[in-house]
């Protein structure tokens, strides 16, 4: 029995370990697209400016 309460511990925490990680993935990709959002209107800013 103790060697089975081990192995779905070692299971429990690989499964909390993948969702942390697909957690920060995701912030990480929202992150990125709003830098991008960012310098694309600052682009347009820019121009609308020199005109």
């Amino acid at each position: 029995m103790e060697n089975l309460a081990s192995d779905n511990t070692i299971w429990y925490v690989l499964a909390v370990v993948g969702l942390i990680y697909l957690v920060i993935l995701f912030r990480n990709k929202k992150v990125t697209k709003r830098r991008k959002s960012r310098k694309f209107m600052d682009g347009k800013r820019q121009h609308e400016r020199d005109n």
